[in-house]
């Protein structure tokens, strides 16, 4: 796994833990899934930090290739703008 350089920005920016992304990976709950995404397959994804609150993740494939998983950006979900469950955008 890889985090890009936007991905670090977005983690501070919310006070995220990188450590908290890759702990709860194996965990998440897909959101939406871009596979024709022009740089490369990705998708969305619900995750936890380590208190339980839920953060939102871009992973991404570079196109042209098969590995690493690319953490694109995370953030902290706007609840004006998710569903309770944080898995669908409100309208």
């Amino acid at each position: 796994m890889r985090i890009s350089a936007h991905g670090y920005d977005e983690l501070i920016a919310d006070n995220i833990f990188a450590r908290e992304v890759l702990d709860s990976v194996e965990n998440a709950i897909l959101v939406e899934d871009y596979p024709d995404f022009h740089k490369g397959a990705s998708v969305l994804v619900l995750q936890e930090d380590k208190r339980g609150k839920p953060i939102h993740v871009v992973w991404g494939i570079p196109k042209g290739a098969e590995s690493p998983a690319v953490l694109i950006t995370a953030y902290r979900p706007d609840s004006t703008k998710w569903t309770a469950d944080f898995k669908r955008r409100i309208k």
